[in-house]
Order: C-alpha cells, then structure tokens, then sequence
C-alpha cells in the first residue's frame, strides 16, 4: 500500500472513534499568525521574510504530496509501490543539472580549485558516512518519518511525532557536542571526493543523470510487477 494510502487509512480510523471536529478557525488563526510574522520580517530582514514564504510553500507541497524520504525507500520493500522513489529520483535529476550550472558559473573549467570553493557542501566520504547512514535509516523506520515527514505530521496533529521531533533535537544537540571528536578521528583523515576533478563537470553530469534514469526505469518495472495495489 502506497505512503499516501496507508495515510488515508489513518484517518479514517481515527474519524471512527472521535467525531470530527471544524478545523476552519484553527486554519484562519494560523494563516492571520503566519502573515503577521510575514509582516514583522518584512519590516525588519527582507531576506527573512522571503525565507518564510519559500519555507511556508514547501511544507503545503510536502503535505499535498506526502513526499518523504522514508516512504520512497519503505513502500518499494514493503508493498511494492514506487512512485515516491520515483519523484525522488526526479528530484535528484532536476538537481543535478541545477547544481551543474551553479557550479559551472563558480569554477568554469578549473575543478581544481579547493573544495571549500565550490557550491554544494563538499565533505570528506569515510566510515563516519556510513555509521550516520545506517543509524539515521534505523531511525527513520522506527519513527515512521525522516524530517520533512516528522514536522508535516506534526503540523496534521499527529502527536506522537513530538517524541521524535524531540529524538531529532537531542541527537543534534549531542552531534554538535561530540563532533570534535568525529572531525579529528574521522571526518579530518577521510578523503572529499569531487568526481569532475577526475572526468570533468560536463561528462560527470551526463553520465549521473544517464544513470538515474535507468534507476527510474528500473523502478517503474519493479512497480508494475510487484505493486499490490494493482493486484
């Protein structure tokens, strides 16, 4: 069953033991709140104000879309159905070709310029990489969400995404903490691999972009044969 099915049925469960209550005033407090902090971050940081906006548009399009993270790696296991992943995959195709310009524009021809130079977060890849990996996809099961899904629910009234809200704060509080020791024995003496250094911006794109839609084709056969709201 499909991320936004599964969903739906949860709603339903819930409207046959409560009666459902008119939301309508809780949703105009909430839009006269979000203009009045509109306004107040127009007055005082213009950039802010368009941050808030931007931030506002993108938590109405996760919540009418139920894009998550989780869900484009959990449905496909679970009950064969793909099309998450797939508007994933998108996402990182349009990307791509995004970051190519903006990095372009940066270095032009010359990759060979220090990584803290270019666009795009850059980090050393080491054994750090894949113990957050592995713990942060345990996590995301467990807790039924990655961020992007935990504050959509949280903002449908789902109460028990308050308890891993606070797990994703607390986890951050203590990375920051630790993460001295991190950077000096691990992070510091792994190796940043930037692939255009070795084959150049333009054909790296070609070939990430040529692989992710044989990803995407893949996938789509997957789903035909496996998905069991078909059957």
């Amino acid at each position: 069953m499909a991320s936004s099915k599964i969903e739906e049925l949860k709603r339903k469960r819930q409207l046959k033991n409560k009666r459902k209550k008119n939301q309508v005033i809780y949703g105009g407090v909430l839009i006269f709140i979000g203009i009045i902090i509109y306004i107040l971050l127009l007055k005082n940081n213009f950039l802010y104000s368009v941050i808030w906006i931007i931030g506002l548009l993108i938590g109405f399009t996760l919540q009418k879309s139920r894009f998550c993270f989780t869900a484009s790696f959990r449905d496909p296991i679970m009950v064969g159905s793909s099309s998450v992943l797939k508007a994933v995959i998108i996402a990182f195709i349009i990307s791509t070709i995004g970051f190519a310009f903006i990095q372009y524009n940066a270095i032009g021809g010359n990759t060979a310029i220090g990584y803290e130079n270019i666009p795009g977060k850059i980090a050393p890849l080491g054994i750090h990489t894949a113990i957050g990996a592995i713990l942060f996809g345990i996590g995301m099961v467990i807790a039924g969400g990655c961020a992007s899904g935990t504050l959509m629910r949280i903002g449908e009234g789902f109460a028990l995404q308050m308890v891993v809200l606070s797990g994703f704060i607390m986890g951050t509080v203590l990375g920051g903490y630790h993460f001295e020791f991190w950077d000096r024995f691990f992070i510091s003496r792994s190796k940043a691999i930037y692939i255009p250094e070795y084959l150049g911006l333009p054909l790296t794109v070609t070939l990430q972009i040529i692989a992710l839609c044989i990803l995407y084709y893949v996938v789509d056969i997957y789903q035909t044969k496996n998905n069991m709201m078909s059957i």
